[in-house]
């Protein structure tokens, strides 16, 4: 994990220097203190609905990840501890979404199982511009909803709208199966919304873990 995250912090550095961008406004002071204090350990503490003030945070909508912060020593590290607290073997998930660990900031992580060697990929300012017509069920859990799961059912596929998360490149894509299930998860929590919204019927009341994989967790 370690080597996870100065991999990227280095890439943004490099980049930074290559642009020249300076701009150290992007994040509040807040966020920054809380970038700062929550990566000192790497993995940052997770929000969970199971904390009062962490449960009306997980309700609220993210802002857009600015311009001034694009390249920034805060992005590099949050984007490093995110990618760390994900991957860590203790409480794995398949993806992860700024707001799970206090950030309100429109960036996503995602595990693509749908490319070669399954790696993790971070999306900032996300958009799902498109949703197919067909339909797939399937278990859902939450690293920020702890032995929780239910079925739910989302768009088999989806065209995504995004900036890459290394280089802030303009990208659009299509997306379908597995990996298309964990981007409209982790799109949700950037909309204060949790899997639980979307529960089938009969099954609000389910807290078992399923054998299937599940999105988050």
């Amino acid at each position: 994990m370690m080597k996870i995250q100065r991999l990227f912090t280095l890439s943004v550095i490099v980049l930074f220097a290559a642009t020249g961008c300076r701009n150290r406004d992007g994040f509040t002071a807040e966020e920054s203190r809380l970038i700062h204090s929550g990566c000192s350990e790497e993995i940052m503490r997770l929000c969970t609905v199971e904390d009062r003030e962490d449960s009306l945070l997980l309700r609220k909508v993210s802002r857009p990840l600015p311009e001034s912060a694009f390249f920034s020593e805060e992005y590099g590290l949050l984007v490093g501890c995110m990618l760390a607290t994900v991957r860590n073997p203790e409480n794995e998930g398949v993806g992860i979404a700024a707001p799970q660990v206090g950030i309100l900031r429109r960036i996503v992580a995602v595990q693509r199982f749908d490319k070669q060697g399954e790696p993790f990929e971070v999306f900032v300012n996300p958009e799902i511009i498109r949703y197919s017509a067909e339909q797939q069920s399937g278990e859902e859990g939450c690293l920020s909803l702890p032995d929780v799961s239910g079925c739910v059912s989302r768009a088999k596929q989806v065209t995504l709208r995004y900036l890459d998360g290394r280089t802030f490149e303009k990208r659009e894509e299509v997306i379908d199966g597995f990996t298309a299930v964990i981007v409209q998860h982790e799109i949700d929590h950037l909309d204060g919304r949790l899997f639980t919204d979307l529960l089938l019927p009969d099954e609000n009341n389910r807290n078992t873990v399923p054998e299937a994989q599940n999105v988050d967790k």
